[in-house]
């Protein structure tokens, strides 16, 4: 599955709740799931983070749906295979 192709059944799934909530209020719906990704880290469950990393995924496409982005062409304009900082693949920037 593409990148396109997932945004699109979460806009199909969700927009019409999503589109109600708007930018802020999905948003911090993300920041919420963020941060159960971390707990999920720190719990050394395969599953449960696997799980979130997934809830963070829809909601970041969930986001970009609202605020009408495409992940995918945003993503690869930025990136492209390559650092957008040292135009290198892969990354060669100091720490």
């Amino acid at each position: 599955m593409h990148i396109q192709e997932f945004q699109d059944m979460m806009r199909q799934l969700y927009y019409h709740k999503d589109s109600k909530r708007g930018a802020i209020g999905t948003y911090e719906w993300l920041l919420g799931e963020v941060e159960e990704l971390g707990e999920a880290l720190n719990s050394n469950d395969k599953e449960a983070i696997e799980n979130e990393f997934a809830d963070v995924i829809a909601w970041l496409a969930s986001l970009a749906n609202v605020v009408g982005i495409s992940l995918e062409c945003a993503t690869i304009k930025k990136y492209n295979w390559r650092c957008p900082k040292c135009q290198q693949s892969p990354c060669r920037c100091p720490f």
